[in-house]
């Protein structure tokens, strides 16, 4: 997978929720960590209909309630309702670098993942967040949910599309 495909694909940060207010504010279930990230970009692309379409984001918010934001064009509760439930995205490209070692979930998604001595647990399929840390869902065989924590991952090499888990194909999941 060349550099130019991986940065062109759509990554999902969020999704849009219930409306807020009046004036056409909506509650953000976002993916990003801390959720408020969401906030630094001033244009999100929404999928609707299965198309990406560019929006502004007029204004956002982090309140006790969770991410508050304010769409251009959205004025009413009305307007703003039929947004609910809409994906947020933008191109992989405008995420910000990533440190060394440092790794975006969708970068690692579809990733063959294998055991230290080589064998295949499966595929990267998703994430999931759980109150005692994020679990890498690998399916094959049979599926393994995996602490994603750096005493589980031996490496990862997005070249050769693969990570490799400190985890046998026969463990039982925790």
């Amino acid at each position: 997978m060349g550099d130019a495909q991986a940065e062109d694909r759509w990554v999902v940060l969020g999704k849009i929720g219930s409306t807020f207010g009046v004036q056409g504010w909506v509650r953000i279930t976002s993916y990003t960590d801390p959720p408020e990230n969401i906030l630094e970009y001033d244009r999100w692309h929404l999928r609707r209909a299965g198309q990406w379409e560019a929006v502004e984001v007029e204004a956002g918010r982090m309140t006790a309630k969770g991410v508050l934001a304010k769409l251009v064009g959205i004025e009413t509760p009305e307007e703003a309702r039929l947004q609910t439930g809409i994906e947020i995205g933008i191109l992989r490209s405008e995420l910000p670098p990533t440190a060394p070692g440092e790794y975006y979930w969708s970068d690692l998604e579809g990733l063959e993942a294998l055991t230290p001595s080589g064998e295949s647990l499966g595929r990267l399929d998703h994430f999931r967040s759980s109150p005692g840390g994020d679990i890498a869902v690998v399916k094959g065989a049979r599926e393994h949910w995996i602490p994603f924590v750096k005493e589980r991952i031996v490496e990862v090499d997005l070249d050769a599309g693969r990570i490799v888990f400190d985890w046998g194909v026969d463990w039982l999941d925790d």
